[in-house]
């Protein structure tokens, strides 16, 4: 199984809205003894187990987000990996920040790096991780533009919501591995 966070690599972009998909990762690899630190087809990977000896490969986009797809497609083709085997972790604007989401198969929304990988490997069934980075219900984002606002950091109130949310994406990639996405759905989803 592949899992893959999207973010935009360098430390101007390392605590943005934009980068939860990596961070995400980072803290799956922590949790599980995984160094993500090999640059292979474009991206920072770590290959390692996960649950009930799940043997899992980590990857961190190294493209910057809107050309994801072409190192995906790269991982995906050499290490020939299914669909139903790859999943993809990433921001999402139009969920309010700290709440998961989990599909099967789907869109890319609004997400240039999703749209991205979807055209790359030409097809859009393998399962995704959404993590929210939106305003909450009835909020708005204020006046600044879309690209501004996930470019930016978490406000004070945010960050312990987006680390349970993380957390919480964890654990369901790890149910993932072991017991499938319906089951990840069923207990994460919301």
């Amino acid at each position: 199984m592949v899992i893959v966070g999207l973010g935009n690599p360098g430390a101007k972009y390392e605590n943005t809205r934009h980068n939860v998909g990596f961070v995400t990762v980072d803290r799956l690899a922590e949790r599980h003894g995984i160094s993500v630190r090999r640059l292979r087809h474009k991206a920072l990977v770590g290959e390692g187990a996960l649950g009930a000896g799940k043997k899992a490969l980590l990857v961190k986009p190294q493209t910057y987000m809107n050309d994801s797809g072409v190192s995906v497609r790269e991982v995906a083709s050499f290490f020939k990996v299914e669909p139903a085997e790859l999943c993809v972790v990433y921001d999402d604007i139009d969920i309010p920040a700290g709440a998961l989401r989990i599909r099967m198969k789907g869109s890319a929304g609004t997400h240039n790096g999703m749209r991205s990988i979807i055209y790359q490997l030409g097809y859009d069934d393998f399962p995704r991780f959404r993590i929210g980075i939106g305003p909450e219900k009835g909020e708005d984002r204020g006046p600044q533009p879309l690209r501004d606002f996930v470019l930016s950091g978490f406000a004070a109130g945010e960050m312990e919501r987006m680390r349970a949310a993380v957390d919480r994406c964890v654990d369901a990639l790890e149910l993932w591995a072991s017991e499938g996405i319906e089951a990840a759905m069923q207990r994460y989803n919301g």
